[in-house]
C-alpha cells in the first residue's frame, strides 16, 4: 500500500513517520499540497497528487504551509475534497482548522467547559483598550499571541502602559488575541501532553528561561507521568476539538489547578521523544492504520 504524507518540510518527524510506515509494510511518500492540482476538466472532479495515479485510501497530514489567504484556503480545500471522495485524512482537516485558529480552539474549550484562561479576540483597538482597562482593575496580566502561530513565536506579555501594536504589525495581522497570564506554580514551566486515539501516551514538563517554554524557543524537556486531573483535562480538550491526535499545552497555576493553553493538531514531538521510551511515530502510524481499517470495514 502506498500513502502520502502531506508536508513541505519532512524533517526529523517526517523521517520517523516514514520509517514507522515502512515497518508496517506501507510505502509512504512525502507530497507538498502546493504541488497538488484540483482537476475539474472532466465530469468527475479529481485531485491530482504527484506520484499517485488515483486517490489513495488515506493521507497523513504532517504540515500545511502558510501563505496568502487564497493559498491556505486552496491547500485546505484539497484536503476537504479528498475527504469528500473517501480519502481518510489524519488529522481530519476540520480538526486542523479548529485548532490552527486559536480563537476557535478557545471557544470550543469554553463551550465544552474545559478549563482554559480568560481570552478575548477582536479587531477593534477601542474594545481592546476597554479589555485592558478591566484587566488592570482586576490585577490581571495579559498575554498577546498571534491568532495563527506556533512554537511560541510572537507570544509576549502585554505590559500595562505598553502601546497597543498597530493592526498590521507582525504577529498581529489585524486581529488581537489576548489571554490571561497564568503564573506557574514554581519555576516557569508548562506541560505538553500527547494524546493519540483518545489516550494520553506521553507527557513532559517544559522549562524555559522566560515565560515561553516551547522547545523550539529553547525550552528544556523533562519526562513526567501526568496525574489524573492533568490526564483528564487533556482528554477533555482533545474531545472538545474532536481530533485524532494532538499535543496539548497545559499549565498548573499556583493554586494547583490546571488550564489548557493550546491544542496543537500538527504537533512536533522531537523534544518529547527525547524523554520518553515509547515510539511516538509508531504509535501515530498504528492509530492511523487502525482508523483506515475501520473505514474499509
Amino acid at each position: 500500500m502506498k500513502l502520502p504524507i502531506f508536508t513541505d518540510e519532512p524533517g526529523w518527524q517526517g523521517a520517523q513517520l516514514k520509517l514507522a510506515f515502512a515497518k508496517r509494510g506501507v510505502d509512504a511518500s512525502f507530497v507538498s499540497l502546493q504541488d497538488c492540482v484540483i482537476d475539474l476538466s472532466l465530469p468527475k472532479p479529481s485531485i491530482v497528487i504527484p506520484g499517485f495515479e488515483c486517490a489513495p485510501p488515506a493521507a497523513f497530514v504532517r504540515g500545511v504551509a502558510g501563505g496568502t489567504l487564497p493559498q491556505v484556503i486552496t491547500r485546505l480545500n484539497i484536503l476537504h475534497m479528498l475527504s469528500s471522495v473517501g480519502v481518510r485524512i489524519y488529522n481530519d482537516v476540520r480538526a486542523i482548522e479548529r485548532t490552527v485558529d486559536k480563537a476557535m480552539t478557545s471557544f470550543l474549550l469554553r463551550r465544552h467547559e474545559v478549563a482554559t484562561p480568560a481570552t478575548w479576540v477582536c479587531e477593534s483597538r477601542a474594545q481592546i483598550a476597554l479589555i485592558r482597562e478591566r484587566a488592570l482593575q482586576n490585577n490581571m496580566q495579559l498575554v498577546m499571541k498571534p491568532l495563527f502561530g506556533s512554537q511560541g513565536q510572537g507570544v509576549r506579555k502585554l505590559l500595562v502602559h505598553e502601546p497597543l501594536p498597530v493592526p498590521m504589525q507582525q504577529y498581529v495581522d489585524g486581529v488581537y488575541y489576548l489571554q490571561q497570564y497564568i503564573e506557574s506554580a514554581d519555576i516557569s514551566h508548562d506541560y505538553r501532553v500527547f494524546v493519540i486515539g483518545n489516550q494520553v501516551v506521553a507527557a513532559m514538563r517544559r522549562l524555559g528561561d522566560g515565560f515561553v517554554n516551547n522547545v523550539a524557543a529553547g525550552g528544556r524537556c523533562e519526562f513526567v507521568i501526568p496525574d489524573k486531573p492533568m490526564a483528564t483535562l487533556a482528554l477533555a480538550a482533545a474531545k472538545a476539538v474532536d481530533i485524532d491526535y494532538c499535543g496539548i499545552d497545559i499549565i498548573r497555576a499556583k493554586d494547583g489547578t490546571y488550564s489548557v493553553l493550546e491544542v496543537n493538531s500538527i504537533p512536533a514531538w522531537r523534544g518529547l521523544q527525547s524523554v520518553t521510551t515509547c515510539n511516538i511515530a509508531e504509535m501515530l502510524v498504528d492509530d492511523f492504520l487502525s482508523k483506515l481499517v475501520e473505514v474499509r470495514s
